[in-house]
């Protein structure tokens, strides 16, 4: 961790608990206040905890254990959090890899990728970020459904009053319980079935109306098709990486809530309080601390289930996956088109490469010429195939912009792309009306081997900034960034955008390539098939 946030983060953190120990140690413990008496012959509403509410409390439980725990496989694909665009290595404020990025050698934004224990993530083991984005984008539309769900509910009920603070003097109390907190002491709890504390209130608030609200729209701006239709919108978080960084510390803001939650319901009366939401009375009989208990040990155990199904049936999850999101993704976010806008300071120092170099004799003979004897060949359905130069490629016209590659592993960079709009190689070679997806192919190997290709729909192709890319900053495209073309489609994340591309094939549907996937990533490592977020 950076020295400077280490020191910073203390700073926020224990600035309130110091401020509350002077306040006791120089005036004593403050007088709680702004909690009305409780009369439990007419006691005011709302009180208790209706099955609905009950429910959904254990669901959402549920899957926001599943976010998190799918949520660090995700993250150690690219185990460092950075403030800036950037993402060049040592300027990270947190890494969660012992590795330095070392200088002597070609080191892969693939080479830094950790492997992560399915004890502490789900799926865990096996190197895929793949499956893991598959459980996180699966739970976090069913946390949504069951938030929308359980926030509805509160506002049609008169349960919201439990939650929603109506007056600015919960503040003043709220920080006299903190003092009780900090300094060790539990300030007199009311019964919970009828009523919070002040601080409970104001945690409660944060966490449902502020915390996963940020969660979400932090999410939403890691999206390549977002961020480059909506520029803005990552900046609303600094950038791109600091929505990503964002993203982490709500995830650790909901754990050290959880933490202090079940604590504070254990050492306040274990079981009576698990009977509150559990089965919905107040008294202290053990049904409820004994059916919770046993229903968190089944949550538990089923984190070995889903790793067992995550990579048994890892293809029917990719597939389940697929369809509950393609709607959206085909009929909403693919929809947009790019529109951002960099300089030229505003240029990478430092730009993640990915993928094997190739190791075909091919591919090495023509490096060392230069590609000056590359040959691009267009086939399949196409009534004008043609095999073109680089040189041809640039008589054909060429396209200028600076823009930020989004890798599905997390880093970003921002780089000048120049090459030829791939809308005049699409009237040059005019598909017929059959074809439909157009086929990538590779000189590099895949990872797990074969050769490596990726589609795109012609519709996504003919979209502004879909490039044949034979430049980079102003420069020819180097070796190790995917020379001598690299595709760029700035609406989708980096690995559709293939590499060293020896050749181009019109198709009429991605099924009849490899294992029908659409592209060798989504072949052995379930990728999504359109990649918008």
């Amino acid at each position: 961790m950076n020295p400077r946030f280490v020191f910073a983060f203390a700073c926020i953190a224990l600035a309130p608990v110091a401020i509350a120990w002077g306040q006791y140690l120089i005036f004593g413990l403050p007088t709680e206040t702004f909690l009305p008496p409780i009369n439990l012959e007419h006691p005011s509403s709302p009180h208790g905890f209706p099955a609905w509410l009950r429910l959904t409390h254990f669901v959402n439980f549920f899957f926001l254990l599943l976010l998190v725990r799918s949520g660090l496989s995700i993250l150690m694909d690219h185990p460092r959090l950075y403030w800036s665009h950037h993402c060049t290595p040592n300027t990270e404020w947190i890494r969660f890899t012992p590795l330095k990025v070392p200088t002597d050698r070609l080191w892969t934004a693939k080479d830094d990728a950790r492997y992560i224990s399915p004890l502490l993530a789900l799926p865990g083991y096996r190197h895929t970020v793949g499956m893991a984005r598959a459980w996180h984008f699966l739970s976090v539309h069913l946390f949504l459904l069951n938030g929308f769900i359980f926030v509805a509910l509160l506002f049609f009920t008169d349960q919201w009053k439990r939650l929603v603070p109506v007056s600015w003097e919960i503040i003043p109390a709220a920080w006299n319980a903190f003092v009780h907190y900090a300094t060790f002491h539990l300030p007199a709890e009311p019964n919970g079935f009828y009523q919070f504390n002040p601080l409970q209130q104001l945690s409660y608030f944060a966490v449902i109306f502020v915390m996963a609200p940020l969660s979400m729209l932090t999410g939403i701006a890691m999206s390549p098709a977002v961020d480059n239709r909506f520029p803005f919108f990552p900046k609303l978080f600094g950038s791109r990486q600091g929505a990503r960084s964002i993203h982490f510390m709500l995830l650790i803001g909901y754990l050290a809530f959880l933490v202090v939650h079940v604590g504070l319901v254990v050492i306040t009366g274990f079981a009576r309080n698990m009977n509150h939401i559990v089965t919905g009375r107040d008294d202290a009989h053990p049904v409820g601390m004994v059916v919770g208990l046993v229903v968190i040990g089944l949550v538990v155990l089923s984190w070995s289930l889903f790793h067992f199904i995550a990579w048994k049936y890892a293809r029917k999850i990719q597939h389940i996956y697929r369809g509950l999101t393609g709607l959206f993704d085909w009929n909403v976010l693919s929809r947009l088109e790019p529109r951002e806008h960099y300089t030229q300071e505003d240029i990478s120092p430092f730009f993640w490469p990915n993928g094997k170099l190739p190791t075909s004799g091919k591919w090495k003979q023509l490096a060392a010429n230069g590609f000056q004897d590359f040959k691009l060949r267009v086939d399949g359905l196409v009534e004008n195939p043609v095999e073109l130069s680089l040189a041809d490629l640039r008589a054909l016209g060429k396209e200028e912009y600076t823009s930020m590659h989004h890798c599905i592993q997390g880093w970003s960079g921002i780089a000048q792309w120049g090459g030829l709009p791939f809308k005049r190689l699409i009237e040059l070679v005019k598909p017929r009306p059959e074809a439909k997806v157009v086929a990538f192919y590779s000189y590099g190997d895949a990872l797990y081997g074969g050769e490596y290709y990726d589609t795109q729909t012609i519709k996504t192709a003919l979209k502004a900034r879909s490039l044949l890319a034979y430049e980079m900053n102003h420069a020819p495209l180097p070796e190790v960034y995917g020379a001598p073309l690299r595709l760029r489609v700035e609406n989708q994340l980096g690995y559709k955008m293939v590499k060293w591309i020896e050749r181009i094939e019109f198709v009429e549907t991605e099924k009849t390539l490899g294992k029908g996937e659409g592209g060798k990533n989504e072949d052995d490592e379930y990728f999504d098939i359109l990649p918008n977020i």
